[in-house]
């Protein structure tokens, strides 16, 4: 089984903030790779209910399935590659792929076959070595919104925490809250559905 611990530290930027951040870092456009992160839940929301979340995330030719679900520290990340075929047939049928994640969602009571697709959220990321950890600038396109965020993963909590503060406060960004992009397609389709 694919799995591993992910911790990481999250910050919506600006524009300004973002453009700052990339000129600081030098990067071109050349640095920045497009990702596309396809949603799954139940009609009722079991996932997100408790507390984890599922997406294909297309790279390239890559197609991997994964599942996030709550760990002591960070997030437990287990990963399944997929066929184009077997993307395209849980994002068109819900036709659910055996292997390892259909097994942990049924240990969560959930039903594989009363996943569904909703949505997708396209990104384009650079990331770079810093500071011991993987620095990651997101912007990122759903639901007629744009964003931007920078991420910081590292294996250490405590050291990535100092020095994740230190970087935004070098470049004078203040602490924002980030829920991860998930949460932020969530709730972004949610006020779509009440009209604002």
């Amino acid at each position: 089984m694919n799995q591993e611990i992910e911790i990481e530290f999250k910050n919506i930027l600006t524009l300004e903030e973002f453009d700052r951040l990339v000129e600081a870092f030098s990067l071109t456009s050349g640095d920045f790779k497009l990702q596309v992160n396809h949603y799954f839940d139940t009609l009722d929301f079991s996932l997100k209910a408790s507390s984890s979340a599922l997406r294909i995330r297309v790279k390239g030719e890559r197609y991997t399935l994964t599942l996030k679900q709550p760990a002591r520290i960070g997030l437990l990340e287990t990963h399944q590659p997929l066929t184009q075929q077997q993307a395209n047939l849980l994002l068109t049928n819900g036709v659910f792929p055996a292997g390892d994640i259909s097994t942990l969602i049924h240990q969560q009571g959930i039903d594989p076959t009363n996943i569904f697709y909703f949505g997708s959220l396209t990104t384009n990321r650079a990331e770079l070595v810093f500071e011991n950890g993987l620095l990651v600038l997101d912007h990122s396109h759903y639901l007629n919104t744009d964003d931007y965020e920078i991420e910081y993963e590292v294996s250490d909590e405590k050291a990535g925490q100092v020095i994740f503060n230190k970087l935004l406060k070098t470049y004078h960004i203040p602490i924002r809250i980030a829920e991860n992009k998930i949460m932020r397609f969530y709730l972004r389709k949610q006020n779509l559905l009440n009209g604002d």
